[in-house]
């Protein structure tokens, strides 16, 4: 499923409470937060494009670079405020997620009409990305104060996700992609609303925070749109 843990930029950031920031502090502390969003778009999108021609070996060495991966995502929690090689960890990590996702676009590809089946699935996730983050600074509801349900709910996701490896119900996938687009929808909403108070640690935190939400909801509809735009064979 290629669902990633994105909580873990909120350890120890009680202390960062939007009181403890000025108002210009939190602007800054915005823009450079989707500075870094898009630049992290463009890096996922580059390692997506290196990778597709060797999928298959990507594939095959899955495992190892799953490592490499989340090594990386555990590393750039240490190495945050070091300027520099906070950078450098950060855009090494979404290069990788996107080489890691080339052995399912490039099994995409092969269907019929398997690039309409991309584009519409980015198209899908840049409108419910962009509906949500709307939402989010639209509304007065408050989505802050919901972490301890959003992440049971993730958690029960990835139980079930690693379940389904071993059993391998088709039904039960489409259930799970269905419920990653729905949850990381929330979470969307849930981390634009922390930017705009200036709650996560560094603006890095942010940045990866919204890149994994757009990372899963892509990922999950890429497989549903896959499973529902491959009958006609």
């Amino acid at each position: 499923m290629g669902l990633y843990d994105r909580d873990y930029a909120r350890e120890g950031s009680s202390a960062y409470e939007s009181a403890s920031k000025s108002d210009s502090q939190i602007i800054s502390f915005v823009k450079e937060t989707y500075k870094l969003f898009a630049a992290s778009m463009m890096a996922g999108a580059v390692g997506a494009y290196v990778g597709v021609p060797m999928a298959a070996t990507i594939h095959a060495y899955f495992w190892p670079l799953f490592a490499l991966e989340i090594g990386l995502l555990i590393g750039l929690q240490f190495v945050k405020h070091k300027p520099g090689i906070n950078l450098l960890v950060m855009f090494g990590f979404v290069f990788m997620t996107g080489l890691m996702l080339a052995p399912l676009l490039a099994r995409t590809l092969g269907m019929a009409g398997g690039a309409s089946i991309i584009g519409n699935a980015f198209a899908m996730t840049s409108v419910v990305f962009g509906a949500m983050s709307f939402y989010a600074i639209k509304t007065t509801k408050d989505f802050t104060g919901y972490t301890k349900p959003l992440m049971i709910a993730l958690f029960v996701i990835i139980g079930f996700s690693v379940l389904n490896i071993f059993i391998g119900n088709p039904m039960l996938h489409v259930i799970i992609s269905g419920a990653v687009v729905i949850l990381f929808s929330i979470l969307v909403i849930y981390d634009t609303q922390n930017i705009m108070k200036g709650a996560y640690e560094t603006p890095i935190d942010g940045a990866i925070a919204l890149y994994l939400d757009f990372l899963n909801i892509f990922t999950a509809l890429l497989q549903l749109f896959g499973i529902f735009g491959n009958n006609d064979d």
